[in-house]
């Protein structure tokens, strides 16, 4: 899927509604740290992936960006670290004028004010004002991929990033996963309205019928006889 169309499929979707469609679809969901947070509230960021790993110097993410393409996510692997911060108001800025839609760091940000200005959508573990002090050997594979908590990812994913976290997903997959994700937004869009307007939500899942049917079947799960009835939650 090609970068303008990637940013048009998923820019009404978010992380929940794509986690529910892998599980679906037996995609693995792969998903940054759960502290893996937004610089700012409102954040919404997808494309592929553009790994770094960073090994004290910012010369790594400088070959990223000149290996990228306009659209790319950079993500940068600096092992979780809680020491140092590794991406600041100069990489931003540059990975915004390359025309990256923005930066995922497993580790820490700095200058904080100036993204917010800078305004390209980052996440990370946080901030911290001292920058690394340290400079590590640099190997081939620091741009083919990056370590993000327990998954790996490459060029071959696309990351969704928005308030409740990050997603990795195959960038093969991107169209199926969208169109079920859309799918299951829909349903709940739809579903929420109804309880809005006084229909509960026990009473559209049939939740009378379930507790029957799971009543006879023990094997029956709740998950099950919403697919059975075209329901969605909790996927």
């Amino acid at each position: 899927m090609e970068p303008v169309q990637l940013q048009r499929t998923y820019l009404d979707l978010t992380t929940p509604h794509v986690a529910d469609a892998c599980m679906r679809l037996g995609i693995p969901v792969r998903c940054a740290p759960a502290d893996t947070r937004p610089l700012w509230s409102g954040t919404h960021v997808v494309g592929r992936v553009c790994p770094a790993r960073h090994f004290g110097s910012v010369d790594v993410f400088l070959e990223a960006i000149e290996r990228s393409n306009p659209g790319d996510v950079l993500v940068v692997d600096n092992g979780g670290r809680r020491d140092e911060a590794c991406v600041g108001d100069l990489v931003t800025l540059e990975a915004s004028e390359a025309g990256l839609s923005g930066i995922v760091i497993w580790g820490l940000h700095r200058d904080s004010s100036e993204l917010r200005t800078i305004r390209l959508p980052l996440f990370s573990l946080g901030a911290l004002p001292a920058g690394p002090q340290r400079l590590d050997t640099q190997d081939s594979p620091d741009l083919l991929s990056a370590t993000i908590g327990q998954y790996i990812v490459t060029p071959d994913d696309f990351v969704l990033g928005d308030d409740d976290g990050v997603i990795f997903v195959p960038l093969e997959r991107a169209a199926e996963v969208a169109e079920l994700a859309t799918t299951i937004r829909d349903t709940e869009r739809l579903q929420a309205a109804r309880m809005q307007l006084g229909t509960t939500f026990r009473k559209q899942a049939r939740f009378d019928e379930y507790l029957a049917a799971h009543g006879s079947d023990p094997s029956l799960t709740f998950r099950q006889h919403l697919r059975s009835i075209g329901g969605a939650v909790e996927e």
